[in-house]
């Protein structure tokens, strides 16, 4: 019975899809009286969309928790002997799950918004509803024409299958999570930059609505990105962090796009800018979103984070893509010029510097597009090229230095208008910390341009963050404040623990036989012994390895060569020793022949990473910066509302004065 409910439910929620769209588009072409009442049907329909959703996908999670042999997915997906948490994890480890995943979370965002939002002209809201319902339409038709995840077998599977070895990670039950929850989240921002463009309602207010839903994604997508990035390096036995896998950037592509967003509709909702520029980047997330759908789902990449290798599904995931974004795009070019101009602001603002660092964001954006997607390109015509770091690193560069550079400079600036001759003395101290840090790594070793520049906009970056709070009194500085501050330091964390891995990375390759003895930056490897062992559903070859640091105490490394049964498959499982300033990194490989002593050797790869931690130190120091802005837009928020309450119009101004977040000392301005 779970396959039928869980299919039912699905077919119910697919219905009030429809019902949703119908009553959000007669809202838009109906009269006040009936405009409400079509609105009321769009909103509940939107709610009880979400709980049949939420069941369909609560209904397969159950069935993989048992172990539902009957159920196709479950069959090719699972294993009776495989721990319960992977199990679950193994839920949205394949396509047909991952996609109910997403259109769950899609259906429970739309629910969300719907049922407690009430900010939004009912005409704007209508409209919304509508583009939210017609996207769910497009996934719940994909799952149910193409990708069933109930689909029964015939006779019930003996064993099931098991999943990717790969997979079976406790990173895995929350890389694809949270990265979906941040697709979503920049879906419900796409319908509601559609539905106020076409009301024609790019106001602040609206501005106020949409923010919280993208700030919410960035926040998950950094996580995700941060969680699968740590995930690769530990996971694959490569040694790296990342690798410019077009996968990888499938989920790096919305990301620029929302960073991009953020600080626009942050604009918008506060000084009443940039309203062109928030349309067309809320378009441009989802499509980023969609896109990378369409590469890890359509079959045409091979990875392990790619499921779909079927090309009917590529094709129904392509003629989605071109019905939103094509659709998106049309409407956009029609009515862009309907969006009234808001208020004007010269270069040298904080505005200025925001559409800077979005010009270069976009930039940078184009440069993955490109070296992602050419790939594909060359070889539909039967030529095989690969696109990674000495096209990545550079000409991502060209754009990123830039960028932080103005990023260091920009919150000091005023809104509307700014002289740089009021911040010079900030502007002088970031000089003089990045002209000492270049000359400084320079001088102390032979690095490349790249690594010297990431260490040093790294330093400055990380000093500039902190200089918003001069001339503040740090108990009254606002959370959004706080919240830009640690967002900012963290991309500074984050790239010098690039720059550093880059340029600092030790590794030793050898071939090893029990009681050799290897030496690296400082470390003093020893192996002890090689042994095999076995797991819930594998068996391995576990090297024993002592480590110490400058004679220090020995610690012990245990990394292995793994093999699982369901399904076979080899993996390597790194080992690694943990310090403030970076980490040793240890694999074990296939057997290497015999000494001349007569003694099995081993491959054995060593890399001594000088502060990689730092890289998810950062990626954590950011997402903490955008739950922080949640936090403190929501207290303004209440501050307002509680103020209009009271009648206290002061209170209420002041609320909305901080919301902008202006340096200190700046002349009062009209709210």
């Amino acid at each position: 019975m779970i396959a039928e409910v869980g299919l039912a439910a699905l077919w119910l929620a697919t219905a009030l899809a429809i019902l949703q769209l119908v009553a959000g588009v007669l809202g838009l072409k109906t009269s006040d009286a009936r405009m409400a009442a079509f609105s009321t049907y769009a909103r509940q329909a939107a709610v009880v969309q979400a709980f049949l959703a939420v069941l369909s996908f609560g209904l397969l999670l159950w069935a993989f928790a048992i172990t539902d042999l009957s159920i196709k997915l479950v069959a090719t997906n699972s294993h009776s002997m495989k721990p319960l948490i992977y199990k679950l994890t193994g839920t949205w480890g394949n396509h047909e799950g991952s996609m109910l995943l997403w259109v769950a979370v899609l259906a429970l965002s739309g629910g969300l918004l719907a049922g407690l939002e009430r900010r939004l002209q009912e005409r704007t809201m209508s409209a919304t509803l509508a583009v939210q319902g017609f996207v769910a339409l497009g996934f719940y038709a994909f799952l149910l024409l193409s990708s069933n995840p109930f689909e029964r077998l015939p006779i019930p599977a003996f064993e099931g299958s098991g999943l990717n070895p790969l997979l079976q990670d406790i990173g895995l039950a929350i890389h694809p999570p949270t990265l979906y929850v941040g697709y979503v989240g920049l879906s419900v921002a796409f319908s509601l930059a559609m539905g106020a463009l076409t009301t024609k309602q790019v106001t602040p207010d609206f501005a106020k609505v949409m923010r919280p839903w993208v700030l919410f994604a960035w926040v998950f997508l950094t996580l995700g990105i941060t969680a699968g990035s740590y995930w690769a390096y530990y996971e694959l036995g490569w040694g790296g962090w990342w690798f410019w896998d077009p996968v990888e950037n499938a989920s790096l592509m919305p990301w620029l796009a929302a960073t991009a967003l953020l600080h626009s509709v942050s604009v918008l909702a506060a000084r009443d800018a940039l309203r062109t520029w928030t349309i067309m980047l809320g378009v441009l997330a989802f499509s980023m979103s969609m896109l990378g759908t369409f590469l890890v789902r359509s079959g045409v990449l091979t990875s392990v984070h790619a499921f779909a290798v079927d090309p009917e599904r590529g094709t129904f995931i392509l003629v989605l893509l071109g019905l939103y974004i094509g659709g998106s795009l049309a409407i956009f070019a029609v009515r862009a010029s309907s969006i009234a101009e808001g208020k004007r602001f010269s270069a040298t603002s904080r505005e200025g510097a925001l559409v800077f660092n979005n010009v270069m964001l976009s930039a940078i954006l184009a440069i993955v597009l490109l070296g992602t997607l050419y790939p594909l390109l060359t070889e539909a015509f039967d030529v095989r090229v690969s696109v990674g770091p000495p096209y990545f690193n550079p000409a991502g560069a060209i754009f990123a230095v830039p960028m932080f550079l103005v990023m260091a400079v920009g919150p000091l600036l005023r809104w509307k208008n700014d002289k740089p001759a009021r911040i010079k003395v900030e502007l002088v101290l970031i000089a003089s910390i990045l002209i000492g840090a270049v000359v400084l790594i320079a001088v102390l070793g032979d690095y490349s341009v790249l690594a010297v520049l990431g260490l040093a906009l790294s330093v400055a970056l990380g000093a500039a963050a902190f200089l918003p709070l001069r001339g503040r009194k740090i108990g009254r500085t606002p959370l959004s404040t706080w919240g830009m501050i640690m967002a900012h330091l963290g991309v500074a964390v984050s790239l010098f623990g690039m720059a550093s891995e880059s340029a600092f990375t030790q590794e030793r390759l050898a071939a090893v036989a029990p009681g050799t003895t290897e030496e690296i930056a400082g470390w003093t490897v020893t192996l002890d012994s090689v042994d095999p062992v076995a797991g819930p559903n594998w068996t391995a070859i576990e090297a024993r390895l002592s480590a110490s640091r400058n004679g220090g105490e020995a610690i012990s490394l245990t990394p292995q060569a793994r093999n699982f049964w369901a399904p076979s498959q080899a993996t390597s499982e790194s080992a690694l020793i943990t310090r403030w300033d970076g980490q040793l990194y240890a694999v074990i490989g296939d057997t290497a022949g015999i000494d001349a002593e007569g003694n099995q050797r081993w491959q054995l790869r060593i890399w001594w990473k000088p502060f990689v931690t730092f890289i998810w130190y950062g990626g954590l120091l950011i997402s903490l910066g955008g739950i922080l802005a949640i936090i403190g837009r929501v207290r303004v928020d209440l501050r307002r509302r509680r103020a209009v309450q009271l009648g206290n119009e002061r209170r209420a101004d002041q609320a909305a004065l901080e919301e902008t977040a202006s340096p200190p000392k700046a002349e009062p301005e009209p709210v």
